[in-house]
């Protein structure tokens, strides 16, 4: 084989030799001039850092006091306004004279329901308000059982509440009584029955008598209250009644708790101050934030809002941040009033929450519901099948009629033995013979809002629970509003839904409107939900218009808007139990709580939003969008700034929510800051800072209630 020709090397010349070692050094003299650049900017940023850290430092102090006289105006204002309008309240409700006795007056409750257990006039209207009466005063007794101020007491609340429920269930069923007494009189010419709906202020009467006993009846349609029934056949003939009372409360769940009352908690020690964990950035110190604690207050009240001062310039130390924002009930639903007038702390509130009686959950039956996770909407159905009353008989002059202890319940489904025959051992026990079961459709109250398919639960009187068994042949129709189901038997039962359905929020916004007044905006998981704030008052507005003509568009106090809400199913507010069911974004309570009171103070000038970042930036570090705006407008998009807030340290960063990656450094020309309102004050133009100054304290608190009840940092 011939040689394979070998690829001959190109030798380079020495000139093409000299230019690659000239271009060589020039990238390594390129290189090191990079290099160089690099390591003198990164001096020249840590020295502007430095510089700002050292400023922020001086300035510390200052703006501490500065925001502790902010803060301690707005709590001495807002604790003699409070004063006064529970005084005027009290005035108001003793000159009211409805007829429903102070629940805390056991004597006058006593006389109440004395006298109402032995009143029985003919007037069903003045029974009625006399129900609508015990209702009130239901309500306020179990309010007193839940705040446990004193426990000697609340046995007797107790026993008080389950008098006066039993009471007006019986007077309930003495009303339709009354009526079906006199069923014949009031005969329907079309269907040759009796059919009769009477609504009042809570409860919505439905009563059915059989009187023409049609073998090819099978149910009736009460339009006017949005019920119906299905009866089955061999009930058909039979000298029966249907009761369906809606009353547009739950008093039974109340049973329930009171029924399994959880072990009660000991908390005898106020767990020792916060403690951060060393620092974990490198340009942010995480060391907790010595924020002043308030002066003791001179009243006790059941809740007490974080926009208290803090009290003396000595409490600025960083053993004493706990004190951060702890005269907050703020989550408001999530601990119990505490009377201690010092005040503990947020985190302590916290630790104290884990030991606020909770509802049993089940643990064994899953056929229970769980009543922290599932609660009654739209109140609870009586739904009862009674033997009907012997019917006057009418004759020239006079009327006899047979005298009747009382209503009687049908038994459905029938006893008997299996064998259909009858027999002489006593000691046979009859058999319940398999019975059609019995329908229901119910037209969803106006007044409540389901985001979801309802849950359809029974009452067992047994164990005073809800259960979900029995319950067969569910449908739902949304767009009509509309559930029908079948059950074995004739029972009371309850429409439910989960209460943290809505939860985590998908966003959230806070916006200003002008002085003192502000629009709160949350993205809720199913439904936004948008609440305008005008001093002391809010108002409900919903992007669907359907529902809650009650609600939506009512100002009222921002406590009176939040039970408004729960009880028409619009739930973002975050109790004790909130965390165990929704994911959240977790955060230290006291910088949370810090937020929250500036951004109350920073409300009529100032816009806050979610960010992306919040949830990338560490337990102990907060990023929310803001920016001034004093325009009633949308807040354009390329407006928004991006804050940091951390223990020591706020900021206005670099990174907008389009930035590829999270980073704590600052914008280029802005400062430290101890404070958010300071970083905020550093772009605000002077008519801002002029509305800021002049924020009236009750708008503040409201807003500050608003935050602190929904925790939109933490459950988006």
């Amino acid at each position: 084989m011939p040689p394979k020709n070998k690829k001959k090397k190109v030798k380079m010349t020495k000139a093409e030799r000299l230019k690659k070692q000239q271009e060589e050094a020039e990238a390594a003299r390129l290189q090191a001039e990079k290099e160089e650049q690099e390591r003198l900017e990164r001096e020249r940023k840590l020295e502007e850092i430095q510089k700002l850290e050292e400023k922020a430092e001086q300035n510390r102090d200052l703006e501490l006091t500065e925001l502790r006289h902010l803060l301690e105006d707005n709590y001495s204002a807002i604790t003699k306004w409070k004063v006064g309008a529970a005084e005027k309240a009290e005035w108001e409700r003793y000159m009211l004279c409805d007829g429903v006795p102070d629940a805390k007056d056991q004597r006058a409750v006593n006389t109440f329901v004395t006298l109402w257990k032995d009143y029985s006039d003919s007037d069903i209207g003045e029974e009625l308000e006399l129900c609508n009466a015990a209702v009130k005063l239901i309500a306020a007794l179990d309010e007193l059982v839940k705040e446990g101020k004193d426990p000697e007491l609340v046995p007797k609340y107790c026993d008080a509440l389950m008098e006066v429920q039993e009471i007006l269930h019986a007077k309930h069923l003495f009303i339709a009584e009354k009526l079906l007494k006199g069923a014949s009189d009031n005969i329907d010419p079309d269907t040759r029955n009796m059919q009769t709906v009477s609504k009042h202020k809570n409860v919505t009467l439905c009563l059915w008598a059989n009187l023409f006993k049609n073998p090819s009846f099978t149910g009736f349609d009460f339009k006017e209250a949005g019920l119906s029934f299905k009866l089955p056949g061999e009930l058909a003939v039979s000298d029966i009644a249907v009761r369906i009372l809606h009353a547009h409360y739950d008093h039974l769940s109340i049973l329930s708790r009171l029924r399994h009352p959880p072990a009660k908690p000991i908390v005898e020690e106020i767990p020792p101050p916060f403690q951060e964990p060393e620092e974990t950035q490198a340009v942010d110190c995480t060391s907790e934030l010595p924020i002043p604690s308030p002066p003791p207050s001179p009243i006790s009240e059941p809740s007490r809002k974080s926009t208290s001062p803090p009290s003396s310039e000595e409490s600025m130390t960083p053993t004493q941040t706990e004190v951060l924002s702890g005269q907050s009930s703020s989550l408001v639903s999530c601990v119990t009033p505490i009377k201690d007038p010092s005040w503990p702390s947020l985190a302590q509130l916290n630790y104290l929450s884990s030991a606020v009686p909770e509802l049993e959950e089940p643990e064994n039956d899953p056929e229970v519901v769980n009543l922290v996770q599932y609660t009654t909407l739209g109140g609870v159905f009586y739904y009862d099948l009674l033997q009907l009353p012997p019917q006057p008989i009418r004759r020239k002059g006079y009327t006899i009629l047979q005298m009747v202890d009382g209503l009687k319940v049908f038994p459905y489904p029938i006893k008997r033995p299996n064998n259909e025959e009858s027999s002489d051992d006593p000691s046979e026990t009859p058999q319940i013979k398999a019975c059609s079961p019995v329908g229901v459709s119910i037209v969803l109250p106006e007044w409540v809002i389901f985001m979801e398919m309802p849950l359809v639960a029974r009452w067992n009187a047994e164990d005073a629970s809800w259960r979900k068994d029995g319950i067969t042949n569910v449908s739902y129709e949304e767009e009509e509003g509309k559930i029908s189901f079948e059950m074995e038997s004739f029972q009371i039962f309850a429409l439910m839904h989960n209460t943290f359905a809505n939860f985590p929020f998908r966003g959230w916004e806070l916006r200003p409107l002008g002085q003192n007044s502000a629009m709160f905006t949350v993205k809720g998981a199913l439904i936004e939900i948008s609440i305008t704030i005008k001093g002391s008052q809010c108002m409900l507005q919903l992007a669907q218009k359907r529902g809650l003509p009650d609600l939506v568009g009512k100002w009222m106090t921002a406590p009176a808007l939040q039970k408004a809400m729960l009880k028409a199913g619009l739930n973002i507010f975050v109790n004790e139990n909130t965390h165990k069911y929704v994911s959240v974004c977790t955060k230290n309570p006291l910088i949370e709580q810090f937020a929250y009171d500036q951004m109350a103070l920073s409300a009529s000038a100032c816009a806050f939003s979610w960010s992306k970042w919040n949830a990338t930036c560490g337990e102990e570090n907060l990023v929310l969008l803001g920016c001034e705006h004093l325009k009633v407008n949308l807040v354009p998009e390329d407006s928004w700034n991006t804050y940091f807030m951390g223990s020591q340290r706020s900021r206005q960063l670099e990174i907008t929510e389009k930035s590829e990656a999270f980073s704590t450094d600052h914008a280029a020309g802005s400062e430290f800051h101890s404070t958010l309102i300071h970083v905020l004050q550093d772009s605000m133009s002077p008519d801002g800072i002029d509305l800021v100054r002049k924020s009236h304290h009750c708008f503040i608190d409201t807003v500050q209630t608003l935050l602190s009840s929904t925790r939109p940092l933490v459950f988006s």
